[in-house]
């Protein structure tokens, strides 16, 4: 029986169709965004590395599917894919290489509630999902679930404090604040590294290894986790 999750976001809505063939073309757009995304490619080879280049990875949420082509680089990796949204899914396997899209299994289900069976994968693969999880409890349910479904390894990303983007972004908030102005993006939140590496222990994971965007300066953080003995 597919699992059903009772916490269901605001965020999680929004990608329709239209939505899923914007954030494909965001990545592509331009110089910038795409060494950024050259630079999301290397750090996540450098995390499957860390996490011993896992056999069976879940690329979840896939999102576009953006990363599938680095997934698949491992000529004997398989590679499942999910997404809360089935617009995102049926545009990532028209948009990426056919010899790709034919290395993955890919369907709908949510982040809090896995549609797989426990210890079904090596290794979970999160990318971009836990900075628009504002509440530590969402999170805690998030990271015990991939407890669950992860049979060694979860590799996230997601934004913290400690870094220049991040102390000019709580700037800017603080003075939207005092004029009255409710900030923006409020789906998108920093967590302090304090707090998120709390948590992962909470769920039973402890660090291998994290990897920064850029160093003191990026608000991105990619971890390495894995299930604590």
């Amino acid at each position: 029986m597919p699992r059903h999750s009772p916490i269901e976001l605001d965020f999680s809505r929004k990608y329709d169709r239209e939505h899923a063939r914007q954030y494909l073309n965001k990545h592509q757009d331009g110089l910038a965004r795409r060494l950024s995304h050259w630079r999301d490619i290397q750090l996540a080879r450098r995390a499957l590395e860390l996490a011993g280049e896992p056999r069976r990875v879940l690329d979840l949420p896939c999102g576009a599917g953006r990363f599938w082509p680095m997934l698949c680089e491992h000529s004997k990796r398989i590679v499942l894919a999910a997404d809360n949204s089935v617009d995102m899914l049926t545009l990532a396997r028209a948009a990426q290489p056919r010899d790709v899209v034919a290395r993955i299994s890919a369907f709908q289900t949510s982040a809090f509630a896995v549609d797989l069976d426990a210890n079904a994968v090596d290794c979970i693969f999160c990318i971009r999902l836990l900075h628009h999880i504002e509440l530590s409890e969402h999170r805690l349910a998030i990271l015990r679930e991939f407890y669950r479904v992860s049979r060694d390894t979860v590799i996230l990303s997601l934004w913290v404090d400690g870094n220049y983007k991040a102390w000019k972004r709580r700037r800017l908030e603080a003075r939207r604040a005092a004029k009255g102005r409710p900030s923006e993006n409020q789906n998108r939140f920093v967590v302090a590294r304090p707090v998120i590496e709390e948590e992962f222990r909470q769920a039973g994971f402890c660090i291998v290894d994290h990897l920064d965007f850029l160093p003191g300066y990026a608000m991105w953080r990619t971890y390495v986790l894995r299930k604590d003995a």
